[in-house]
């Protein structure tokens, strides 16, 4: 089974970056969905051009999340 790693970097501002790797198509959006829902609404997806490839070793889209407001 292929390892998937999902990365992330919180900026100074408050928004997450989310870059997950080991998985390609639309797998990524179905591996992170929960996540993003907690974390805020989805700002910008930025694929990659390992993205388009049909490897499960991949690295998918880059999102960037906005922190909901408390």
């Amino acid at each position: 089974m292929a390892q998937h790693t999902i990365r992330f970097r919180i900026r100074p501002d408050g928004r997450v970056e989310e870059l997950v790797e080991g998985i390609s198509g639309s797998g990524c959006e179905q591996l992170t969905e929960r996540i993003e829902a907690k974390l805020g609404s989805v700002q910008q997806r930025q694929s990659t051009s390992e993205a388009y490839q049909s490897s499960n070793a991949a690295v998918t889209p880059e999102q960037t999340l906005s922190s909901p407001v408390s």
